[in-house]
């Protein structure tokens, strides 16, 4: 049986978009255990000396993923509409990713809140808009976010960030199998052969 890859990615990641609307698909046709982490990228980024993005720090790395980003969701046929405010805060998104992860909805999640706010501009640190999204899945939103807000989601989202540290993760999307790191978009379908040629060594 293939190993199982691990996805992370921050709601905030410009690149990690893409890779979102198609990994599960790409997985599932690898015959590959597809694991949702979601995480936050400030504190790597932070450790780093950065307090912004780098594609706000450094204006022609940004005019170019910008460019780039549109190309690629072309190339794929992914919606894509460059959103008012970047980046966004992804708190909450991760919190409510990680409780889907456990529950079993975490791919439809993750898509719909690119898709908020890669496509429809919609800010996805509001509890409303994550609420609509949920909802829309068939969850119940009010549970959800509640659940979202305890302390025992805050501790696991601050130990799933910092294990991203501990594998010297230092960027989204990034997949992992095992201890094998493979970063950025165009990354995802190697990560993916490996992770099948791995599940039958």
């Amino acid at each position: 049986m293939a190993a199982t890859l691990a996805f992370w990615y921050d709601f905030a990641s410009t690149y990690s978009y893409p890779a979102a609307m198609r990994i599960e698909r790409a997985a599932a046709a690898a015959g590959v255990r597809l694991e949702w982490r979601p995480f936050l990228l400030g504190p790597i980024f932070k450790a780093q000396g950065w307090t912004d993005s780098p594609f706000n720090l450094y204006p022609a790395k940004g005019r170019y993923m910008w460019r780039d980003l549109a190309r690629l969701c072309a190339r794929d046929g992914v919606a894509w509409r460059r959103p008012s405010a970047f980046p966004r805060n992804s708190l909450l998104a991760a919190r409510v990713a990680l409780l889907a992860a456990e529950q079993g909805w975490a791919g439809g999640f993750t898509r719909a809140a690119y898709r908020a706010n890669f496509v429809e501009d919609r800010d996805i640190a509001q509890p409303e808009v994550i609420a609509d999204i949920v909802a829309g899945l068939g969850q119940n939103a009010a549970t959800v976010l509640e659940a979202a807000a305890s302390q025992a989601v805050k501790d696991h989202l601050r130990a799933q960030s910092e294990a991203a540290m501990t594998q010297g993760i230092f960027g989204a999307p990034s997949f992992t199998i095992g201890d094998e790191l493979f970063w950025g978009n165009d990354r995802l379908e190697p990560a993916l052969e490996w992770a099948a040629s791995e599940g039958v060594r």
